[in-house]
């Protein structure tokens, strides 16, 4: 397999599998793009790497950089705006984690505590919703710390015997 097939081959992979994280498909192709890319990308470059429009480039683009995973960069001498993305895979899944951790957990586990600390008028329908609401709560902030504190070691010998033991 040639170079450029490879890296097609990456950036479709990586957009298909972006829709099953939740993201569509050009925006995870686009940060694919500039994952492997060896200098920061403009809109145009992007546009005409993945044939597609400026409109979803610069949409895509500016969520990715809402989500910290894409930086603007300057180019001297250029007016242009270029965009880059963290090269670490560790501190990339890192930002990525955090981030849907405050955009997807954080706000069901506020949820879960309202609705689990309601009056106990001492039904049976109350008692047990309070019951499974409260267990709902317990396991979402338990598994968001545990994700966090995954997330937040360095490479240290844990996390790599871990990785090494889910291979």
């Amino acid at each position: 397999m040639e170079m450029q097939q490879a890296k097609e081959k990456f950036i479709s992979t990586w957009g298909s599998l972006g829709t099953l994280w939740g993201i569509n498909k050009a925006m995870a192709q686009i940060q694919a793009l500039l994952f492997v890319s060896t200098k920061p990308l403009s809109t145009e470059e992007i546009m005409e790497e993945l044939k597609i429009s400026r409109g979803n480039t610069s949409m895509n683009v500016r969520q990715l950089i809402d989500w910290g995973i894409v930086s603007k960069e300057l180019v001297p001498g250029e007016r242009r705006e270029y965009f880059s993305t963290e090269k670490d895979v560790q501190e990339l899944a890192q930002i990525i984690a955090q981030e849907r951790s405050r955009r997807e957990i954080q706000p069901v586990i506020k949820t879960l505590e309202e609705v689990s600390s309601i009056k106990d008028d001492g039904t049976a329908a109350t008692k047990e919703f309070i019951k499974q609401t409260k267990a709902l709560h317990d396991l979402a902030h338990t598994a968001d710390s545990m994700l966090g504190k995954l997330v937040n070691q360095k490479q240290n010998w844990l996390t790599k015997s871990l990785f090494k033991f889910i291979k």
